[in-house]
């Protein structure tokens, strides 16, 4: 925990507007959050991955950045959520909130919009999601096989998760998205 507050402190003084610890570790809001408030940073936004599942969909990602055999067989699979747990995400986004996260961030996306959907109807709170790797991949080699239109399918899936619930999706569409939003 002290560790992830100097992290968030020199990202803090390096001018981030939001601090996203993706640890998950439990108290990390709370600590980051007395830590900048403490050194006059209250206006520094913290993002909470409190709903981070361990997903196969993180696979590209890894294997980019040659992570996926230094893994070890659980994967990330202690610390990370069991994707048929719904419960342990509604419980980690209220302690999350109780610190004092200012957003809440649901990992992967696609594949937990119902988890979005849960989380923003219960807390009424800024809530995010990431369109990971895979799920970018997928739809990616779909319209370069020729399968799905680009644009229409980039569109129909950020509108899913607006939605689902989404105030902000955080997705490697982003530059696609806003060309196509701004020829429209």
């Amino acid at each position: 925990l002290k560790v992830l507050c100097k992290q968030a402190l020199a990202y803090a003084q390096s001018g981030c507007d939001i601090i996203a610890p993706s640890d998950m570790m439990d108290g990390r809001i709370k600590y980051i959050r007395e830590s900048l408030d403490k050194n006059a940073f209250q206006d520094k936004l913290i993002m909470s991955y409190a709903a981070k599942y361990a997903s196969e969909y993180y696979g590209p990602f890894r294997k980019a950045i040659s992570a996926s055999s230094k893994l070890g067989p659980d994967r990330k699979k202690t610390y990370q959520m069991d994707f048929n747990n719904v419960n342990e995400a509604l419980k980690e986004v209220s302690m999350d909130i109780k610190e004092g996260a200012d957003i809440i961030l649901i990992k992967p996306g696609m594949p937990y919009l119902d988890v979005l959907s849960i989380v923003k109807n219960t807390f009424k709170y800024p809530t995010f999601s990431y369109q990971v790797s895979a799920e970018y991949s997928m739809i990616m080699n779909a319209i370069e096989k020729g399968y799905m239109n680009k644009n229409e399918t980039i569109i129909e899936t950020l509108s899913c998760f607006k939605r689902s619930g989404a105030d902000a999706i955080l997705t490697y569409f982003a530059l696609d998205a806003a060309e196509i939003i701004q020829r429209s």
